[in-house]
């Protein structure tokens, strides 16, 4: 009898010793395991590119909060909003950050360059007439704004200003955002040519340069870049392009900002999108001063109806609300 429970005994030790050393190493895997995911979360990365103007409206501080969150680090260059399109399209980048809406020809279909990219509304944005702040002109309507960059009026008297010749500043190329969205909006023709006398810089951190040295000059904006600037803003028709104005229509060169990712994009850069529409991310976006899809929800309806307008026919890249 001695013996045989002796013998339970020994076979119960081998059980329980086998059982600790299983659950041990079910441990030890799993820690490795999450090691693995934490290191290679760690080790990757991604990739954002496009406009200035989105880079200075929410994005440092969404990545910020997403790397935080995730462990995910987001390397962020510039490059103008049609990179943030296109570069986003070949996977060159993992994400891109645009202002304008997609290309097409003229049977309406999204060009090659721009196929495989797909937008997300993020936030919004309004273009803004930038002058110095020594300029004493306060408001111009939009006929008086037409006229100015069709060098019709070249002369800041003729606006009620001192006796200035204009110097109209304009970014070079038609397929950037501010630049396209301007020929929408005032000339309805995104191939607007503007005359030979306007001076043109590359990208918006040299026109806003420009602009705060120089006390006749006049430009373009996105208001996301131009509030943290040195800057003047005209109202139009007499409204200004304050943030309650913009978020309700009632100044009317308000636009969408957009996040763009490949088609097939990878699951980190899903990950992103997602967390910049939940209500984090959102909230994120107003924190840093820019309106979120919820404060401009009234904009939606009337974004449609003037895109529509703009681009003269049910257009598709009018739809993404």
């Amino acid at each position: 009898m001695a013996a045989k429970i002796k013998s339970i005994y020994y076979y119960f030790r081998f059980i329980k010793n086998r059982f600790i050393s299983f659950f041990t190493c079910l441990i030890t895997t799993l820690i490795l395991i999450n090691a693995s995911a934490t290191e290679q979360r760690l080790t990757s990365s991604l990739i954002w590119m496009g406009c200035g103007v989105s880079l200075k409206a929410y994005m440092s501080e969404v990545a910020k909060a997403f790397s935080e969150k995730t462990g995910i680090p987001i390397r962020m260059a510039g490059g103008g909003a049609t990179k943030g399109i296109r570069l986003a399209a070949t996977s060159v980048a993992d994400i891109g950050g645009t202002c304008r809406h997609k290309l097409t020809n003229s049977k309406g279909k999204v060009i090659d360059k721009e196929k495989q990219a797909t937008l997300f509304p993020v936030a919004w944005d309004a273009l803004v007439i930038i002058i110095n702040k020594n300029n004493p002109v306060k408001s111009i309507s939009e006929q008086q704004l037409k006229n100015i960059f069709s060098g019709k009026i070249k002369n800041w008297n003729e606006l009620g200003g001192k006796n200035l010749p204009i110097h109209v500043v304009v970014r070079a190329g038609k397929s950037s955002g501010v630049g396209l969205m301007f020929r929408l909006m005032v000339f309805k023709d995104p191939n607007y040519e503007f005359p030979s006398s306007v001076l043109i810089r590359k990208s918006t951190g040299p026109i806003e340069r420009y602009v705060m040295k120089t006390i006749n000059a006049i430009a373009i904006d996105g208001i996301s870049s131009a509030r943290k600037q040195d800057l003047k803003y005209l109202s139009l028709n007499n409204i200004e392009p304050t943030k309650e104005n913009i978020m309700s229509g009632a100044y009317e060169f308000y636009r969408p900002l957009y996040i763009s990712i490949h088609n097939t994009p990878s699951a980190y850069a899903r990950e992103f999108v997602n967390y910049i529409l939940s209500k984090e991310g959102q909230s994120i976006i107003s924190k840093a001063g820019t309106i979120n899809l919820e404060e401009g929800r009234k904009l939606e309806h009337l974004w449609l109806n003037k895109c529509y307008r703009m681009l003269d026919q049910e257009h598709s890249e009018c739809t993404y609300f």
